[in-house]
């Protein structure tokens, strides 16, 4: 018999909601999995085991190899590490050496035996330069290049101001009303209140000297918002829908949520996840569960993923996992659920035959009972817009069954 070996997310996902729940049994029948194996993960989850080793799985010769190369690997990091620090001790000894003494460091650490190309690139010689100053067509340069700077700036009366009073001004001004500038700003209000004739290059500078800089806004990463079209479905996975569904415990006086995603052809709710938050890792999580599922993940045309405008869908987690699993991702213009038509109506299903029946104490009774209705509806639950069958039975024997095509 085949071994299945489970991915790590996987068992850190059902690790988590056995401890949630207080029941791995009721988890281990969702996932169809043996408890005894599920109570053996969430041991080991708690003995904090992930970062050290793999869950239930035995190391293979092929693991063991790429652990062989991946620790050859970091030591040679490491020397280059070693390396790149006494090398730039060397360098420091003297503030912006000429290029005469950076090519006397070099050829220090290359006759040691280290390669050329990693000794230039920490010192930052092109080997260009390098090889043509060892032909002897370059003279030695006996000073710095570049005008040093002169340690003072000008008032517009003429008299000298030290770089270590500016400096002081500036330190003033943070500490009042530019408590908010960032250089170019500093340079105008050091012109303005003390009349100097003062470059904003030059105030970079100093600020960098006295690390007053403020740090530079990150770029945002944008993804293109991609709205929904209408579609004609012929087939199952050419279409899955997403939303999210809250349940309320009684017992507890707390929220749970449920995620689905739904094939728009067969009705069939191919994976799910049900937990006290619901977050755009989740959700992303939950669609590599479904990908993988249907066998999705090596085909070239994957199914559309089509969400509202939550949150957890328009999350950089979300978008990125999408764009990992090489999924289109299209969004429902607002106030439009009806673009989003079959997962709101399972949901209507869910609230009517599931949530409205019990009236939650515990989140363990609200998983087991979420749980066996997903069983249920997938596998028994007949439905009229294929032919009576249950999702499950539908998906099976569309080959052999006709149906109307699915307009959304």
């Amino acid at each position: 018999m085949k071994r299945t070996q489970h991915p790590k997310e996987f068992k850190i996902q059902v690790c988590k909601e056995a401890i949630d729940t207080g029941n791995a049994a009721v988890v281990a029948r969702r996932y169809e999995l043996s408890s005894n194996m599920v109570n053996r993960w969430v041991k080991e989850y708690k003995e904090g085991k992930y970062n050290d080793i793999s869950l239930g799985v035995d190391s293979t010769p092929l693991e063991t190899k790429m652990l062989s190369q991946e620790n050859d690997q970091l030591k040679k990091l490491l020397g280059e590490k070693d390396l790149e620090i006494a090398i730039l001790r060397d360098l420091i000894k003297k503030k912006n050496p000429p290029l005469a003494e950076k090519l006397e460091i070099a050829d220090k650490w290359i006759k040691k035996g280290y390669v050329k190309q990693k000794v230039l690139k920490i010192i930052g010689i092109p080997r260009s330069t390098y090889y043509y100053q060892e032909n002897g067509r370059v003279e030695e340069k006996k000073v710095s290049e570049g005008r040093p700077a002169p340690g003072y700036s000008i008032k517009k009366d003429g008299k000298k101001i030290s770089d270590e009073q500016i400096k002081e001004w500036l330190l003033e001004e943070i500490a009042g009303d530019g408590f908010g500038y960032g250089y170019r700003k500093l340079t105008k209000q050091l012109r303005r209140k003390y009349h100097l004739i003062i470059n904003k290059k030059k105030v970079y500078r100093l600020c960098k000297e006295l690390d007053i800089l403020r740090p530079q806004r990150q770029k945002r990463i944008s993804y293109p918002r991609k709205l929904a079209r209408n579609r004609v479905i012929t087939a199952s996975n050419q279409l899955w829908e997403t939303d999210i569904k809250y349940g309320f415990i009684e017992g507890e006086q707390r929220f749970f949520f449920v995620c689905s995603f739904i094939d728009v052809f067969d009705r069939s709710i191919i994976d799910y996840h049900i937990g006290l938050s619901c977050s755009g890792q989740d959700v992303k999580q939950t669609l590599q569960r479904a990908l993988l599922k249907r066998k999705q993940v090596d085909k070239k045309e994957k199914p559309v993923i089509r969400s509202d405008n939550g949150p957890q869908f328009i999350s950089h987690a979300f978008e990125r996992g999408c764009q990992e699993f090489q999924t289109e991702h299209e969004r429902i213009p607002p106030k439009t659920p009806n673009m989003n038509a079959h997962i709101e109506s399972f949901h209507r299903i869910l609230e009517d035959d599931c949530f409205s029946r019990f009236q939650f104490e515990t989140y363990e009774e609200a998983y087991k009972e979420v749980a066996w209705f997903m069983k249920f509806y997938n596998e028994r639950r007949m439905h009229s817009s294929i032919l009576d069958l249950s999702p499950k039975e539908f998906y099976e024997k569309q080959g052999t069954l006709v149906i109307k095509e699915v307009r959304v």
